[in-house]
Formats: C-alpha cells, structure tokens, sequence
C-alpha cells in the first residue's frame, strides 16, 4: 500500500502521523511511504531521518495526496485540503465530525474511507488513539489556566497554589474522563483546591481512590454546577460523549456566575464545548472575553508540544496503520470492532450513528456502506 504523510496547516500544529520508526516498519513491509518535505520539522523530526529508512519526499501536500491510498494525519483537513481528497481513499485522523458539517458533507461527497481516531473504542469503553492526546490536553490545561489568571493578562490575580495565609485558586473540571482526572491532578499538584464533577458515580468512587487530598469529586448536576462556578477561579471543560456534540453543560447565563477575570479552558471545544459561550480559537490568538471571563479555545491543544505528541500520538496509531495497509480496512474493521467504531463515512455514507444524528443524516452500518 502506498501511504501518505502531509504536513499538517492547522494553525501552530507542531504534530506529524509518522515518525521515522513507522517509516522503517512499513517499508520492511514493502509498502511505500510519502511524506511531504518538511511534515516532521515542527516535531523535530529532519526529512533526511524519514529519507534514510525509505521514505520518499516529495514537495507540496497534493502530490502526496494524489498518490497515496491511506493518508494519515493529526487533524481534519482544512477547506483548502478538501480538493485533494479522492475516491476511495482512506483518511486516518481525528476529524470530530459532529460540530463540523462543511467537513462531514466534503468527506461525504468525496467518497472517502473516514477513520476517526477520536471514535476508535475498545469494547470496555477505552478510545486508546485518544487517550494520550487527552492525557496531554488534560495536563495542559492548569498551566494555561494558571497563566491566564494573572493581572497583566486580564486575570483576577490569583496565584493557583496560593500562599501562607493566602488561600489558593479554585478549580471546578467538568467531566471525569481521561482530559478532567488529568486536570484534577495537575490542579492538586499545583496546589489548587479542584472540584472534579463527573455523573457516574462508579467512576467517582474509582477517582476518589487516586486523586490527591485537595481534590475532590462532586456529583454533576445543574444545581452543583452553578454552586460551583460561583466560587471558581477556573473551570475546565473535559465533557466526551464518543462521536457526539458535547452537552452543553454551562448555558451563556451561568458563565456570568463566575468572577470577573476568572478562566475557562474548554478542552472539549472540538466537539463543540460544553459552555455555551466557547468558540474554537487558535494557538496564535487563543483567548478572548465574555461577560469579563476570560475563554480559551484552542481546538489542538497537544500541538504546542509538537514532539511529545508526535511521539505519544503514533506509539498508538502506528500499529493500526501497518495491520490496515497489510490487510486493508475492511478486513482490519471485521476483526477489530474498535476500528468499525472509527469509521465516520464510508463511501458516501456515514456510518457513525452520533455523527449522524448530530448532521441529521441518514446512518448506514459500514459493512453495508
């Protein structure tokens, strides 16, 4: 198989889909690898290393594209990528398709084979191509949090850890998954009081046990909510429901609850976000105010820390791409369902029920796509 590997353009993506080692392993294979000059430079990673294990380069994004049968990226192609796309080709990526109906139609009328890494699930509920991502986005969103809440910056001035005989920031996250116990951590860490809001109480209880002293969980519910964001300095979003819109959790008048100056890092805006006033932002202008709070919405978080997400990103996508470009995706989707839940449109249909439902479009089940 050939397989191809554009640079990515979303704004200040660092990422890359293929790091020299997966070169080596699909070359060994005998398949072709296409990687477009300079792909890996915002990981660190030279076109010579892709070139020394047999990869070829070639100059621009479409020449990549028009030879390739599975290309793999980090995010969604873009509008200006749309064109590049072909009949049958295979597109291995994160595409959060439910917010994004310009995307989902492209793909539609392009006829490609769309594999979503955000919706490959394990049959125990684990998305594994997800989860480093969510473990960085979930680390990342204190620090962010915490530089934000300073004066010069628009901030209330408060320091997360606090001081002696000064108390420390309060943190209330969203959602208990893999980005909202990472959150809670680093809050704790940093020796902010955090509140973590999950609705299922057997997760609670399993948080309960690992979670430092200084955070705690608390049954999610319109009324604990608007408690909380009352008294929080932060409030980071990290509400998932696989393939689906994030609920909106926290309506435009429950952000007026929050003080003046205080912080919102939604870390589900890529699914749309679960506060009403959020709105996807870039890395090169990632805040903005509403009502005096403080929003950030940066959609590809992970690609700040372009090497270590590169690295964390392809150590669970790369055995995905050798058994596809082996066997192929169908055969790869009979014998792994994790697969079969990744596939968003199949030849002109979509083929995930909550991507559907979120475009009001006909569901069709992959195998008879």
């Amino acid at each position: 198989m050939v397989i191809g590997v554009p640079k990515e353009i979303k704004d200040q993506e660092h990422r890359v889909a293929m790091i020299p080692a997966g070169v080596q392993m699909l070359t060994a294979k005998g398949h072709h690898v296409l990687i477009e000059r300079g792909a890996g430079g915002g990981a660190g990673i030279l076109d010579e290393e892709y070139a020394r294990f047999g990869a070829q380069l070639l100059p621009t994004a479409a020449d990549v594209y028009a030879r390739a049968e599975m290309i793999c990226k980090v995010k969604e192609p873009l509008s200006s990528e749309y064109g590049h796309l072909t009949s049958g080709q295979i597109l291995f990526t994160f595409l959060h398709l439910a917010p994004a109906r310009e995307l989902t139609q492209a793909l539609v009328e392009r006829h490609v084979v769309a594999i979503a890494y955000e919706t490959v699930e394990m049959p125990d509920g684990r998305k594994p191509l997800l989860e480093p991502m969510s473990e960085i986005a979930g680390r990342m969103a204190l620090p962010i949090a915490a530089h934000y809440l300073s004066s010069p910056l628009g901030g209330r001035g408060v320091l997360l850890s606090g001081v002696p005989g000064v108390p420390p920031a309060t943190v209330m996250i969203l959602g208990g998954g893999i980005v909202g116990y990472n959150a809670a951590r680093m809050a704790a860490g940093m020796g902010a009081s955090a509140t973590l809001l999950e609705v299922d109480a057997s997760r609670m209880r399993s948080l309960d046990e690992v979670l430092p002293h200084n955070a705690t969980t608390l049954m999610s519910n319109p009324l604990n909510i608007e408690e909380c964001l009352g008294h929080a300095d932060v409030l980071v979003g990290a509400v998932l429901i696989p393939g689906a819109k994030a609920p909106r959790l926290v309506a435009r008048d429950m952000v007026k609850l929050m003080k003046p100056g205080a912080v919102i890092v939604d870390v589900a805006v890529d699914q749309g976000g679960c506060v009403e006033t959020i709105r996807p932002t870039t890395h090169s202008d990632p805040v903005y105010q509403v009502d005096g709070i403080i929003h950030y919405g940066v959609p590809n978080m992970p690609g700040a820390y372009g090497r270590t997400a590169t690295f964390a990103l392809t150590n669970v996508t790369l055995p995905y791409v050798l058994d596809i470009a082996n066997k192929g995706w169908k055969q790869v989707a009979q014998e792994h369902p994790e697969i079969a839940k990744g596939l968003n449109v199949v030849h002109g249909k979509i083929t995930h029920p909550a991507v559907a439902e979120a475009h009001e479009m006909k569901y069709v089940p992959w195998d008879a796509a």
